[in-house]
């Protein structure tokens, strides 16, 4: 065919320069076209590394649904209907109960278990740690986080736990270097932080640090910690909260909202939304939105992501619900009530491999 004959005399440089502009979805189906494509887009570095940074401005984000009773997912993008969804492959590598606990770069990092890119099915499994595989877990209050380290090229799985019953008070601080492949501690420092919520909580990505909103147990007070993915050390941020935000730590949290790191609060019959417009300095807390939740009938809404035009996706306790910038109720999508429990990250599409082994699902 004529298309067939234009595409032999193509350059090599120049297809690859075509593919490098592709989403990740084109690219996964274009493997089978040809040997040559099948070993570009699944096993090149370079290429997946040239792709996620040439099409950083357009990542395709999605909310990943995983129900804890069967290992199929559900894949939905932001930017789409809440009602048009895809599969996002089978976790056919699942144990029988999984904690998400962060996604960076494509990545999603289950507790206790491992890594996984949902785009191309690469996973990786993570050891336990050789200190908590010494306690009892029930005893401790954990934060945890996922994210990468830029100057290294490295991922980092980070856990910091404090436990106030034993004698002395117990307090660590470890991570997990995907490129070296062991876990470390940062010994010789007191850590009195702890999950300020009775839930577990997923520690927020924002400017090379994972982010908690935390309960330093010492001053009874709540705090934010980051943990500096470079430096790779914690910092406890100078500023405290806002003045007049109404704190329940079962009922609030902290989230990257478009470009800020933010705050949500919810009240009897709202959802306050607050921005930091200016990173650590307390006078630049921002009340941006207040979200009226009494249409939804759980009474229940705590945000997770916003689309480029600035709708807010979120929580009920049953699925999801998307508003627009002015708080209005936009989409509703119940997935019913999981007795076993669900899970939900959201992630970016990508084609990157991780440090080290690669394994291909």
């Amino acid at each position: 065919s004529k298309r067939r004959r234009l595409m032999m005399f193509l350059p090599h440089e120049l297809i690859i320069q075509i593919l490098l502009r592709l989403p990740v979805k084109s690219l996964m189906r274009f493997k089978s076209v040809c040997k040559l494509w099948f070993s570009l887009i699944s096993y090149d570095s370079h290429f997946a590394n040239s792709h996620f940074q040439l099409t950083s401005s357009k990542h395709t984000c999605r909310i990943l649904f995983l129900s804890n009773s069967a290992p199929q997912t559900r894949s939905i993008d932001v930017e789409t209907s809440l009602h048009d969804d895809s599969s996002a492959g089978t976790l056919n590598f699942m144990p029988s109960y999984l904690e998400i606990k962060g996604s960076c770069n494509g990545f999603i990092y289950f507790k206790d278990f491992g890594i996984w890119n949902p785009s191309n099915g690469v996973h990786k499994e993570i050891p336990y740690s050789p200190i908590h595989s010494n306690l009892d877990a029930n005893c401790f209050f954990y934060l945890y986080g996922f994210g990468y380290d830029h100057t290294r090229d490295d991922y980092l799985v980070v856990s910091m736990s404090y436990n106030p019953d034993l004698d002395p008070i117990s307090s660590r601080l470890e991570f997990f270097s995907l490129r070296a492949n062991t876990w470390e501690e940062i010994e010789g420092t007191y850590f009195p932080y702890m999950n300020a919520s009775d839930d577990p909580r997923v520690g927020s990505l924002f400017k090379g640090a994972i982010h908690w909103l935390a309960c330093h147990s010492d001053k009874s007070i709540n705090v934010i910690v980051a943990f500096d993915l470079t430096e790779r050390k914690l910092l406890e941020m100078s500023l405290p909260l806002p003045d007049d935000f109404d704190l329940d730590p079962n009922f609030c949290d902290l989230w990257v909202f478009g470009e800020f790191l933010s705050l949500w609060s919810m009240g009897n019959d709202s959802v306050e939304i607050w921005v930091m417009k200016e990173y650590n300095v307390h006078s630049s807390w921002t009340i941006t939105l207040v979200i009226p939740i009494h249409g939804i009938s759980t009474q229940y809404f705590s945000p997770i992501c916003c689309t480029n035009i600035g709708d807010i996706i979120g929580l009920d306790g049953t699925g999801l619900v998307k508003y627009d910038d002015k708080g209005q109720l936009l989409e509703h999508r119940s997935f019913g009530i999981d007795e076993h429990g669900s899970q939900v990250a959201v992630y970016v599409e990508s084609l990157l491999s991780l440090p080290g082994d690669r394994v291909q699902a």
